[in-house]
């Protein structure tokens, strides 16, 4: 049943009298509880925010891992750490290079993550009042990530395409407009969904994980669901990185299908395009054995920890700071 208003204002109120009251049996006394409702419109801004946001802060280190996951690299891109990666690509190719193909991440991004949290929320609701009757269920939160997960994959597939090409040593793109007519044109708009089945064979597992890790550290550490600024960054970097690290294999063969590295498909004789995740699969083994599977593990370990500790923490804090104002609105206590 939704809260009205007054009732929604009223705990926010009594939250603000316990902190201010000092009640000892309130961890979080510096913060007010989150309503259990808001709207689907916070949920949307609140992840589009939050989705920009993660994917462009660490931007630089995404980068670096399609480069790391090469399956066979040119001399003058191999490299051993991601800081040795990085300071090699600033001076050998521009300070600005690591942020190449960042614009249409931005795009795709905003969008994809409104859907992402949206879905996410609404579906995570439905299903605890099926299965847990209302209270937290680990099963609904790992199946609304992986039903959300379906809807940001379709959005952000044709830009993870693009921004990997882009990201390659010796892209041959003059810029985005270049490498999305240049895709079209010779591969069709087919390729922009190559890897699509590929990413969603990775990402529902990696969300299922990482839904699962972040509410379960929630219940640990914020089990009265308070806004907590720390909570959701620890809960986000541990989800983050758990989930990477579980799911780089399918990550490496994703890269391969979006890139369709041509050193690498020649020299196990393959003509045309590579499709089909069982075909990356054994392209990636022919090439490298079982260790490329785990190839640039350490960058997307590094890369997807502050990440979605950003992720979280920007998203709980606009569905905190949306619905306060929009409730105080409501109940004509606000400033509108």
């Amino acid at each position: 049943m939704e809260l009205s208003a007054g009732a929604a204002v009223a705990t926010l109120d009594m939250s603000e009298t316990k902190s201010k009251d000092g009640d000892p049996g309130d961890a979080d006394v510096d913060y007010e509880s989150l309503p259990p409702h808001v709207s689907m419109t916070t949920h949307m801004t609140a992840g589009a925010v939050a989705g920009v946001l993660e994917h462009t802060v660490m931007y630089p280190v995404d980068s670096v891992k399609t480069r790391m996951q090469s399956l066979q690299p040119d001399p003058k891109a191999q490299y051993k750490s991601v800081f040795e990666a990085l300071k090699r690509i600033v001076q050998t190719e521009g300070l600005f290079r690591p942020l190449r193909g960042l614009n249409i991440t931005m795009l795709g991004a905003g969008p994809a993550h409104a859907l992402y949290f949206a879905c996410y929320e609404r579906v995570k609701r439905s299903l605890s009042n099926v299965i847990q009757n209302g209270g937290n269920s680990h099963l609904a939160n790992g199946m609304a990530g992986s039903v959300a997960t379906v809807l940001h994959d379709a959005v952000m597939n044709p830009a993870e395409v693009v921004k990997q090409r882009m990201q390659m040593y010796n892209s041959p793109y003059r810029g985005l407009l270049d490498c999305v007519r240049t895709i079209t044109r010779t591969e069709g708009i087919g390729a922009f969904y190559r890897s699509y089945s590929t990413q969603l064979t990775m990402n529902i597992p990696f969300q299922a994980v990482h839904f699962i890790t972040y509410e379960l550290m929630q219940e640990q550490l914020n089990p009265h669901r308070h806004y907590h600024p720390g909570t959701h960054i620890v809960s986000g970097a541990a989800a983050g990185a758990v989930s990477a690290a579980i799911t780089t294999p399918l990550d490496v063969c994703k890269t391969l299908l979006n890139t369709q590295e041509n050193v690498a498909l020649n020299s196990v004789h393959i003509s045309g395009h590579l499709t089909g995740m069982a075909n990356a699969v054994r392209t990636v083994y022919q090439l490298g054995g079982l260790a490329a599977f785990f190839k640039g593990v350490q960058a997307r370990v590094i890369y997807q920890m502050p990440s979605t500790a950003i992720a979280w923490s920007v998203y709980e804090f606009f569905k905190y700071f949306l619905t306060k104002q929009q409730l105080e609105r409501e109940a004509g206590t606000g400033p509108f």
